[in-house]
């Protein structure tokens, strides 16, 4: 612990401030690290441990991997990785990749139907297993390119909440590493030599939406580096009267501090009227003419 690099001091910090502003961990919790095999989730574990030996034990974790009967699928090296650094850990087999492969159109995003199957899979051992906590290791840069993705190709402001409480209100879902730059998840990898194992599913998939917008978030940073941070920021500083959602801001009574009054009112009567009668063609409109002159006298 006492020889550890610049960027293993700089996850820690950061994984602990996230940990303390969201109140993600707290003694005697119980937690299942999600680890698929990759160098985000290999990175939220070695963090975790070692905050653990920190703290002195204080909480639990165990490292939950879930085969999903890719091909080529090999954790050999995955569980001697852990057994080496004496983490408590299971390796549950559930062939997803079949069902996925068989519902999904060649060609088409398998994400979404392998991450709802893979999520239920989690969900149902930790009930069945007394962890409380659920750690997934999405960083930084995940949460603000889907954040942009959610506004490109959903028409809403939304990302990954460092934690969440899920629907049927069983598991508390935490992101540790919500502060931490993908670089230096990577530059951390290096320098452990993760035993990685490659995603064959959604891993192979190109053109995925996300792809082409890591490279657009990169591209502005190029010219401001600043950009990444800022998104993350503007996640934690939202404007609610700044928007347009009528559920978040009460637009429909927002009045200065002159009376109201019957000639500065409104007649929303009369402008649903007006509105109507300007979307009419040529001849209703000459009809609508008769009648309203009809009215007049």
């Amino acid at each position: 612990m006492t020889d550890i690099s610049k960027t293993a001091k700089k996850l820690l910090h950061y994984t602990g401030k996230a940990i303390a502003d969201f109140n993600m961990i707290c003694f005697g919790d119980r937690v299942l690290v999600c680890l698929s095999g990759g160098k985000d989730s290999y990175t939220m574990l070695s963090v975790l441990d070692m905050l653990r030996k920190r703290s002195g034990n204080r909480f639990e974790l165990m490292a939950f991997t879930l085969d999903q009967g890719q091909p080529d699928w090999d954790d050999v090296a995955l569980k001697a990785w852990l057994t080496a650094r004496k983490i408590p850990f299971e390796v549950f087999h559930r062939d997803t990749y079949t069902t996925v492969k068989e519902k999904i159109p060649e060609g088409k995003t398998y994400c979404s139907l392998c991450s709802r199957m893979r999520r239920g899979i989690i969900y149902r051992y930790a009930e069945e297993n007394g962890f409380n906590k659920i750690a997934l290791g999405h960083h930084r840069d995940d949460l603000i390119r889907t954040l942009l993705m959610s506004i490109f190709y959903s028409g809403e402001i939304r990302s990954m909440p460092p934690k969440l409480l899920s629907d049927n209100k069983k598991h508390i879902v935490i992101r540790p590493l919500v502060y931490c730059q993908e670089k230096d998840i990577i530059a951390f990898a290096n320098e452990q030599q993760f035993p990685i194992i490659p995603c064959n599913l959604c891993g192979a998939q190109e053109n995925l939406v996300r792809v082409k917008v890591k490279k657009l978030i990169d591209t502005l940073a190029l010219d401001n580096p600043k950009i990444p941070s800022n998104m993350l920021h503007a996640l934690t500083s939202i404007k609610p009267s700044q928007l347009m959602d009528k559920k978040l801001w009460n637009f429909k009574n927002i009045f200065s501090n002159e009376p109201e009054s019957e000639a500065n009112s409104l007649d929303l009567a009369a402008l649903t009227a007006l509105a109507e009668y300007t979307e009419m063609d040529d001849a209703t409109q000459k009809v609508a003419d008769c009648q309203m002159a009809a009215d007049l006298f």
